[in-house]
């Protein structure tokens, strides 16, 4: 009798380690992983303009631009237009050189500290013909 509960007893010591070292990866396991968003600089149809014109991303989530139709085109974030008023941030985020090739592409990743809110980009040689977006950042 006395070596059943001691059995007993060993594997329900073993079972709730177990159980503690399972629960401890699943509470200190990151947060959901950074996601990868792609926007078109020039539509399908050939007009001036990103597609999508408005995103919403997370801190840490990368953003692929990706020459479409009708170039050049580049992205420029709006100094005056972030929530942080910040020129250093906006030019980080900025992809100033032109891209001339459909396919051409580069990214852009919101850094892990960016404050919540929305960001103005447009492409500089279109910008007065409407080729302005947006970017949400969630909190």
């Amino acid at each position: 009798m006395r070596l059943i509960a001691s059995t007993l007893r060993r594997l329900g010591l073993a079972a709730l380690t177990m159980l503690l070292v399972v629960s401890s990866f699943a509470a200190f396991a990151p947060s959901a992983a950074a996601e990868t968003y792609t926007v078109k600089l020039g539509s399908d149809k050939g007009m001036l303009a990103f597609e999508p014109a408005k995103l919403s991303v997370q801190p840490g989530d990368t953003i692929k631009w990706v020459n479409n139709k009708v170039p050049p085109h580049n992205v420029v974030f709006d100094a005056a237009q972030n929530p942080a008023k910040s020129a250093d941030l906006a030019k980080t985020l900025s992809h100033k050189q032109l891209v001339m090739s459909p396919g051409q592409e580069f990214t852009t990743t919101i850094p892990a500290d960016a404050p919540a809110g929305e960001y103005t980009f447009y492409c500089e040689p279109h910008r007065g013909a409407g080729m302005v977006g947006k970017v949400i950042v969630e909190g």
